[in-house]
């Protein structure tokens, strides 16, 4: 499934620093620009972030995909703008039963941001790699006190598991994108030791439509953002 729009809320402290980050460090195309909010472009989504209220600090895990014959090319370049975030010694990692490689990194309001390089998808390119290569965003992380039910709501609403679920961490959607719904106060991986916390999330998929979670455990659906 492809997310057409992913909106996120960060602290309003950081939401200058983080547009620059991603707009001028980064190169990608600052779609939108409003007081309280900016939006880029990733590929087919458009990825929106929101002031959040005073003394609140959102966190969020999501991913991009990146062209799949690009994998050590993208880390490279990610590197020579951002610090990659190292466990065990190790800056990246292949996920074998995902087929897929991904190095990780923190933006400046502290989300945890994944390139991933799925080698299942025919995304290759032959041309030097750039923010505009980007595909999309591929995964957004949703956090839940109790995922199986989370999750049966969204296969009520037409996604469908792309893996076996599980009451730790269990991914929605397809390869093109994915809802990673994962338990509340879970570490995600990659993020020096961060765990999940609920924070709001908007996704509007395309030819389904728009799933909107205001709190924890609870999704609800409509036609646009």
């Amino acid at each position: 499934m492809i997310f057409e729009r992913v909106a996120f809320r960060i602290s309003s402290s950081k939401l200058r620093e983080t547009q620059a980050f991603y707009a001028d460090r980064f190169g990608f195309e600052l779609a939108e620009q409003g007081e309280d909010r900016f939006t880029i472009r990733a590929g087919a989504t458009l990825l929106t972030f929101k002031a959040a209220a005073a003394g609140e600090r959102p966190l969020y895990h999501f991913a991009l995909n990146v062209p799949e014959n690009k994998f050590a090319e993208v880390k490279t370049w990610a590197a020579s703008k951002v610090a990659l975030i190292e466990e065990e010694g190790d800056d990246e990692v292949f996920f074998t039963s995902w087929n897929a490689h991904s190095v990780y990194f923190e933006d400046p309001a502290g989300n945890i941001v994944e390139f991933i390089a799925r080698h299942n998808l025919a995304s290759g390119i032959d041309h030097a790699f750039t923010a505009s290569d980007v595909m999309s965003i591929s995964e957004v992380g949703i956090v839940a006190e109790e995922t199986l039910p989370l999750v049966r709501e969204l296969n009520a609403a037409g996604l469908s598991n792309w893996r076996e679920a599980s009451e730790e961490f269990t991914p929605v959607g397809d390869e093109q994108g994915l809802l990673i719904v994962v338990r509340n106060e879970r570490e995600w991986y990659f993020s020096n030791g961060k765990q999940a916390r609920f924070y709001p999330v908007e996704v509007t998929v395309a030819g389904v439509g728009r799933f909107r979670f205001s709190s924890i455990n609870r999704v609800e659906t409509g036609s646009s953002v």
